[in-house]
Order: C-alpha cells, then structure tokens, then sequence
C-alpha cells in the first residue's frame, strides 16, 4: 500500500499533536508532506526533525529566519505566510488535510 501524503494545519495544538501521534504509530502508512503553525518556530521544527516533513509553514512570517536556521541541515522546505499554506495545501502532493 502507498503511503497516505498529509498535511497538518496546526500542527503543534492538541489535535495537530494528537494526529502526529497517529502517525508515530502508523509511519507505515503516512508521510508528512506539510505542517504549519502560527508562531511556535521550535516546536514546528522539531515536528519537521521528528517526521521529516517535506514542507513546513510558519503563519507568522517574522519567525521564517529562525525556522529557517532551526531546520539547517534538513532536507524540509520552509515557507512562510498564509499564502505559502494555500499554495501547498491545494498542491497535488497532499492526499489528507487536517485542520486542526
């Protein structure tokens, strides 16, 4: 079975969290494509270390240069701002949205 390619809007709030969780159970079956959150820059970068997540957005776009270096080394994309979010939600490469 291919794996389930999914975006997680709010990553770092309860639900985000909990359906990480899911994931850490089940990486078999999902790959983290997108994560995003407001403003918490460490705990967005250590979801992206932990899942390797393909792309990760912070909304607020003053903490781009911080997620940026958190994430030097990795092979995630990072993006900032509500459009970045749009652009890689709707994209071809995301099976399952959560909007949590």
């Amino acid at each position: 079975m291919e794996k389930r390619r999914i975006a997680i809007l709010g990553s770092t709030g309860s639900i985000g969290r909990q359906t990480l969780d899911v994931i850490r159970e089940h990486r078999d079956l999902f790959e983290v494509e997108l994560i995003t959150c407001n403003s918490s820059f460490m705990t967005l970068a250590a979801q992206a270390r932990e899942f390797d997540a393909n792309n990760v957005v912070i909304c607020d776009e003053t903490r781009y240069k911080a997620l940026y270096d958190a994430l030097e080394g990795t092979d995630s994309k990072v993006f900032a701002g509500m459009k970045s979010v749009c652009d890689l939600v709707t994209s071809d490469r995301v099976d399952i949205v959560v909007a949590s």
